[in-house]
């Protein structure tokens, strides 16, 4: 396959690429997995991905967001910093933002009121939001109705029938990662992931987290990375029951379109 291809989300910065963050970049680009999207997650994050995505003009870019785990760490000036931060060229969303009732190590009404702002922020900015949810559904959508959201996608969807049904009425679109090629939690998606139109459809690794469980070499560590998207790819097409090289350019053009790179 020589379609390339967009990973819309890749924890670039996480400790576990300290050592060899540029192979990881060359690796996913020798596997035609490029521009690769850094996920920001938190200020520092958000501040280092952005550093880090300019050294790459055209191959890297990158969010700027605070991930609801971080919530917590919030204050009335991590909003201006943000803003500042999506002034950057090659700072293409807000986010990762949202809720995570699941963890829950910032406190909900922490994390609904720094969501809201960020929502507040992407809409003043005319920028798509990069969204996170996780055992919070009803809170998640009534949040995102309330400021009424033209562009977002939720990112890294592992959700219930319903749910996917909600968001794409919602007009939004659908990050699908390796969670799908796992026969046993991600039997349902494999189901769902039809449910989804081409042109809302992204694809992502969430690298270094969910490594595709059927990856035939297990890379040493387990660590996902940007070069195994094409497997991902290779599975949805298969689910989607079209060829591999449609899915790649369908998907690749949502993305470009979406994040406008």
């Amino acid at each position: 396959m020589n379609n390339q291809i967009i990973d819309i989300g890749v924890n670039l910065m996480h400790r576990s690429f300290h050592q060899d963050r540029e192979q990881v970049v060359e690796r996913a680009l020798a596997n035609h997995v490029t521009p690769l999207i850094i996920t920001g997650t938190s200020l520092r994050n958000s501040v280092d991905a952005a550093r880090y995505a300019g050294r790459y003009p055209g191959k890297l870019y990158a969010t700027a967001g605070i991930h609801p785990h971080d919530a917590k760490n919030c204050n009335r000036e991590t909003v201006a910093k943000l803003k500042e931060l999506a002034g950057l060229e090659q700072v293409v969303a807000i986010g990762e933002c949202g809720l995570d009732y699941n963890r829950d190590f910032s406190p909900r009404d922490v994390q609904r009121t720094w969501f809201t702002e960020q929502i507040r922020l992407a809409a003043e900015l005319d920028m798509p939001l990069f969204l996170h949810e996780r055992d919070a559904f009803p809170d998640f959508t009534a949040i995102l109705k309330e400021h009424v959201v033209s562009k977002a996608v939720v990112h890294c969807f592992t959700g219930t029938q319903s749910e996917l049904k909600a968001y794409l009425e919602m007009g939004f679109y659908i990050g699908i990662t390796g969670w799908i090629c796992d026969e046993r939690r991600g039997k349902h998606l494999r189901e769902l992931v039809r449910m989804i139109p081409l042109d809302r459809l992204m694809i992502e690794t969430d690298s270094p987290f969910l490594t595709p469980r059927d990856l035939k070499v297990k890379p040493s560590g387990g660590r996902n990375e940007p070069a195994f998207l094409p497997h991902i790819l290779q599975t949805v097409a298969r689910c989607l029951g079209r060829p591999v090289e449609e899915v790649a350019s369908a998907t690749t053009e949502t993305a470009r379109e979406f994040f406008g790179i």
